[in-house]
């Protein structure tokens, strides 16, 4: 800092010594422009006569030239002559304005960086940077930590009865841990109430039970509930969730979403700028990490030394968006609290069987074919969810954007990649 410091002084005096300088002599050591004109128009008469003796001008334009030539450089002579180049000025101005110099280059300098830098912080390079942020990213707290500085919050509004069936669900699946289908249907319910510590914990059994044949989506719905029940905060453990799904598909949406929100909160905004800006021009404007990206993206750019940034246009928002596909509603929790898994998985048959017949009678959205999809993906009727796959492809032919949705039901039925 003694090294700054001097530098600073150095050349803040450096620069006051010159302009102090400038202003104290008053005088100007160039002369007058006309000496100047001077030099010009002697030059002009010797070219005069080298061309006279070269031949390129007859001996009467060489007398006009050297007689108009003459006259202007009389003229300026005579401008010369009658200033010396002195400039006055009041010897008291000269010495006030030269105080006042002084103590606004001194004295405002220093009083500048007293505001607006950082005394004795030393200089943090791009290599000192990347070790901080590295090192936030090991020592930052932990899920269970981060939840605890979550504020309270009002859940959303929701009839009692629908409360009360949750409750119910939740002892129904207490009593049956390794029930699969009553931990989806709890996952779903306490998410949608805005229990997310219950709906990650109901997530994890989830995966418990799935054990090797758990999918990359699986683990990114742990690490997006997570987040949510840290208040947007990338734990450890959220993170380790994300690179279990990452792990399982490299391309998959939530997953590098979260990805590059961790990094922005540990020091890293080039490389969340990179991965987001990478995943925006893979995107449409449906997919649903799109939306929280085109809020925070520009802000990314500033902070990663990008000027200028634009939006992809694929990500650009669209007219209207789909509509979120509802979630179980309260006849299905009053059902499946009561069921055996047998007769719950009954129960999800009728269920998908009727949304089928409804889609092959009057048709549907892109949303609720990939919806349908998967649900015979999770009852294990691979051929069914091929069929109506290879239906949708016909309906959806040439519309790219459906298409893209209805794959989505594929690929987590695990028929489509």
């Amino acid at each position: 800092m003694t090294l700054f410091w001097s530098l600073c002084a150095a050349l803040a005096l450096a620069m006051t010594a010159l302009l102090l300088t400038a202003l104290l002599r008053g005088r100007r050591d160039t002369g007058p422009v006309q000496a100047f004109d001077m030099r010009v128009y002697r030059d002009q008469l010797r070219e005069v006569e080298r061309d006279l003796a070269r031949g390129t001008i007859s001996a009467e334009d060489a007398d006009r030239l050297r007689a108009e030539v003459s006259r202007r450089l009389l003229s300026a002579d005579a401008s010369v002559r009658g200033d010396t180049g002195d400039v006055a000025q009041p010897r008291g101005v000269a010495i006030v304005a030269a105080v006042l110099i002084a103590a606004s280059l001194l004295g405002g300098g220093y009083w500048l960086y007293s505001r607006l830098g950082a005394p004795g912080y030393g200089d943090l390079g791009l290599k000192d940077r990347i070790a901080a942020a590295d090192q936030a990213r090991e020592n930052r707290p932990s899920q269970q930590e981060a939840e605890v500085q979550v504020p309270d919050t009002t859940p959303p509004d929701a009839p009692a009865e629908y409360a009360e069936l949750v409750t119910r669900l939740r002892g129904a699946v207490a009593e049956r841990p390794d029930d699969l289908q009553g931990h989806v249907l709890l996952a779903r319910s306490e998410a949608a109430l805005g229990n997310f510590v219950n709906a990650y914990k109901a997530q994890e059994q989830i995966l418990r039970l799935k054990g090797d044949t758990a999918t990359a989506k699986d683990y990114a719905d742990l690490a997006d509930m997570m987040v949510l029940a840290a208040g947007g905060y990338v734990s450890p453990q959220a993170e380790a969730a994300l690179d279990a799904a990452m792990s399982r598909d490299p391309q998959n949406g939530v997953a590098r979403y979260y990805g590059g929100l961790m990094l922005a909160q540990t020091g890293r905004p080039d490389a969340a700028f990179r991965l987001w800006d990478n995943l925006l021009r893979e995107s449409s404007a449906t997919d649903p990490w799109v939306p929280p990206i085109t809020g925070q993206i520009e802000e990314m750019a500033l902070r990663a030394g990008v000027t200028g940034y634009r939006l992809p246009e694929t990500a650009l928002p669209l007219p209207q968006t789909a509509t979120p596909l509802p979630g179980p509603s309260q006849q299905d929790m009053q059902s499946a609290g009561d069921m055996t898994p047998e007769q719950r998985t009954q129960m999800i048959q009728g269920m998908v069987a009727r949304l089928s017949d409804r889609l092959a009678t009057e048709g549907g959205t892109p949303q609720e074919w990939a919806r349908l999809i998967a649900a015979y993906g999770v009852l294990n009727n691979q051929a069914q969810a091929i069929a109506i796959w290879d239906n949708a492809k016909q309906v959806f032919d040439g519309n790219e954007e459906a298409l893209k949705i209805v794959r989505e039901g594929a690929t987590n039925a695990g028929i489509a990649q």
